[in-house]
């Protein structure tokens, strides 16, 4: 009896299966045919650490300042500073990020208020080679070039103005609300017991 359940279960269990094929089979393949074909990655994925560039001048953002470095879980980024006499302002003359130990949590993107640091839509870095992993400055600089960004100064001013534009319609009606109730519109008079002059007499 089990040898027929078995045999049943399984022819049944075959159907299915071609069925689930047959009703995917005259459809559009969804399946991209790597490397010829690669998916095109949102701004805000979490890729490669790339340092970025004023786009006008080409020197990097960064100052120094070293928030990442503090910010980072896996202390995955070593920054050396240097101070320039003649400017008085700091530069990164090291800067590194193991990549071999990098979450990839974006914290570092976060604590950066010079937009100098971004985890760019980069993910095809694959190799044999350890040591190539741990990206030095130039190499991150690089990775970066062409990175499109907004400052964080442009982000806030938008964020503010649409804020405002959320809260306006709001305050508007308050304040119509505040101005139409008057206090003489408070208190309703009923004529039935309004006293008069001749019936104080």
């Amino acid at each position: 009896m089990n040898y027929f359940q078995r045999l049943f279960s399984g022819i049944y269990n075959l159907i299915v299966g071609l069925m689930t094929t047959l009703k995917y089979l005259p459809r559009k393949a969804v399946t991209l045919q790597y490397p010829v074909e690669k998916m095109e990655m949102f701004e805000r994925s979490r890729g490669m650490v790339v340092l970025l560039s004023d786009p006008e001048t080409g020197e990097l953002n960064c100052n120094a300042c070293l928030l990442c470095q503090k910010s980072c879980p896996v202390a995955a980024i070593t920054i050396k500073q240097e101070k320039d006499e003649a400017t008085k302002k700091r530069y990164p003359s090291m800067f590194e990020v193991d990549t071999t130990i990098c979450c990839f949590c974006g914290l570092c993107e976060e604590a950066c208020n010079f937009d100098a640091i971004k985890l760019a839509p980069k993910y095809e870095f694959a190799t044999t080679d350890k040591a190539s992993l741990v990206m030095d400055m130039k190499a991150l600089q690089e990775l970066g070039r062409d990175v499109k960004y907004t400052p964080k100064k442009k982000r806030a001013a938008a964020a503010k103005k649409e804020t405002a534009a959320k809260t306006a319609p709001k305050g508007e009606t308050k304040t119509e609300t505040k101005a139409e109730a008057k206090p003489e519109d408070k208190v309703e008079k009923n004529p039935e017991t309004t006293d008069t002059p001749e019936d104080k007499e």
